[in-house]
C-alpha cells in the first residue's frame, strides 16, 4: 500500500474540495450518469486507481533495482553479445 500523507487515523473517509470550471463539471456529472454513479465515485476511483498503479510502479521499480544490484559483474557472463547474435540468426 502506498505511504498515506494525512491519513485519517480513524481510517474514515474526509471531504476533499477541488475547483473545475464549469464545463468540467457539467460533463463529469454526464459521464457519472452514463456510468451510474456520482462524481464523487469517479474521482474516487480515478484518484485509487492512480494511488494503486504508483504502488504498483514503486514495487517493480525497487524489484528491479534490487535484482540489477545483485547481478553478477557483467564480466563474468556466460556468454558474449556475439555469440548471443550467431544464436540468434543461425538457423
Amino acid at each position: 500500500m502506498a505511504k498515506s500523507v494525512g491519513l485519517n487515523r480513524s481510517g474514515g473517509k474526509r471531504n476533499l474540495t477541488i475547483q473545475l470550471d464549469e464545463e468540467t463539471i457539467q460533463a463529469a456529472k454526464e459521464l457519472a450518469v452514463r456510468r451510474n454513479t456520482s462524481v464523487s465515485g469517479l474521482v474516487t476511483q480515478t484518484l485509487q486507481e492512480l494511488v494503486e498503479a504508483d504502488t504498483r510502479y514503486e514495487e517493480a521499480k525497487r524489484y528491479a533495482l534490487d535484482a540489477m544490484h545483485h547481478a553478477p559483474p557483467r564480466s563474468v557472463a556466460p556468454w558474449s553479445r556475439d555469440e548471443l547474435y550467431e544464436e540468434m540468426f543461425d538457423e
